[in-house]
């Protein structure tokens, strides 16, 4: 059985097909008609004649064909996976896999293309692991954390209520941020302890140091969580979370 956590009605970014646009624009430069032109014009407009019966029949069956080997090619072409129940999970999940083909060396978790922002796909083995990859991926746009040492003195715990499975994710979220942007604690090792789904709580330990610009390298502060696109998909031995993160 797969649950499917979030508001599902919008096809996430990466689902979309990329599409190209072209248009057409007049080209201003272009040099009006002379004289001779303008009565060339003429001349074929006035000897314009109506079509005949038998050109008109096969004008109409042409474009006729035409417009059903598009309507046949376009039934041929396999519709983006939608989420929200219509869509066949199985399937959808399995599409889904392409995208860790960029995920970071060592970690579950990668970065995918945004208009503005930047969305942080993590997954583990379960819910607990998920949502422990969620926050280092977070934690790794900022500052890479291969070079975060850790501290044992600075380890620390981390807990988050919410009202459901999505402001759950962004309240734990929030709290690593709010941490880091307060005491620049960096997490390294991150490991989610609970997820009561009951209560709607979380329990993490993380161990890491205290980030300086000096030993440290920069990346991209994250400035804030955000519910857009959010998607959390588990399933058995399986779990995916898909967050946007404002930069």
């Amino acid at each position: 059985a797969v649950g499917l956590w979030g508001a599902m009605s919008a096809v996430p970014e990466y689902a979309l097909p990329q599409r190209q646009h072209a248009r057409r624009r007049r080209n201003r430069a272009a040099k009006k008609e002379t004289p001779a032109e303008e009565s060339g014009l003429a001349a074929t407009s006035s000897g314009s004649r109506k079509r005949t019966h038998e050109e008109a029949s096969n004008g109409d069956e042409e474009l006729s064909s035409q417009r059903h080997l598009q309507r046949t090619e376009s039934s041929d072409r396999s519709p983006a996976p939608v989420a929200g129940g219509h869509a066949e999970p199985e399937k959808y999940l399995q599409e889904l896999q392409e995208h860790r083909s960029v995920a970071i060396k060592g970690h579950k978790f990668e970065y995918l293309d945004h208009t503005a922002d930047v969305q942080c796909h993590a997954w583990g083995d379960n819910l607990e692991e998920a949502f422990a990859n969620a926050g280092l991926s977070m934690y790794n746009y900022m500052t890479p954390i291969k070079g975060i040492a850790v501290d044992e003195s600075l380890s620390r715990t981390f807990e988050a209520e919410g009202h459901d499975m999505e402001s759950l994710l962004f309240n734990f979220l929030d709290e690593l941020l709010f941490i880091f942007h307060t005491e620049f604690f960096v997490a390294c090792q991150l490991e989610v302890l609970k997820v009561d789904k009951t209560n709607w709580t979380i329990e993490a330990r993380g161990k890491g140091s205290r980030f300086s610009r000096d030993t440290h390298e920069c990346g991209t502060e994250v400035k804030a969580i955000t519910y857009s696109a959010m998607q959390i998909y588990e399933r058995e031995n399986e779990a995916e979370i898909f967050v946007i993160v404002d930069i």
